[in-house]
């Protein structure tokens, strides 16, 4: 279990690290206005098809880590959270997978 932890470990990393480098090229590049690019999200069809793609992923990683969360108290995971809507799904998915797998002590 150790190695696929890793996995998750790693994925989240990659998850955290990639996609910010192209928004804060983005950022960079346009004066860190946000709704420059909610604006740029929506630029034709297909960028809006995978924004709201995404935004549902989101919510529901949301509702199952906040369901997961609560039933077994573990509240570390709820980390996952801001993960996903500061970075993306590609960070929150795999820290949630990486946090829950932690071993029983």
């Amino acid at each position: 279990m150790a190695r696929l932890r890793l996995i998750w470990l790693l994925l989240a990393i990659w998850g955290a690290i990639h996609p910010m480098s192209y928004f804060l090229q983005w950022f960079n590049e346009n004066s860190y206005d946000l709704m420059a690019m909610v604006d740029a999200w929506h630029a034709n069809p297909a960028t809006s098809g995978l924004v709201w793609d995404l935004t549902i992923a989101a919510v529901t990683l949301t509702v199952w880590v906040l369901v997961e969360c609560t039933q077994k108290r573990a509240w570390l995971g709820l980390l996952a959270i801001p993960a996903t809507f500061c970075i993306g799904v590609s960070c929150g998915l795999p820290l949630y997978l990486y946090l829950r797998s932690k071993p029983a002590a």
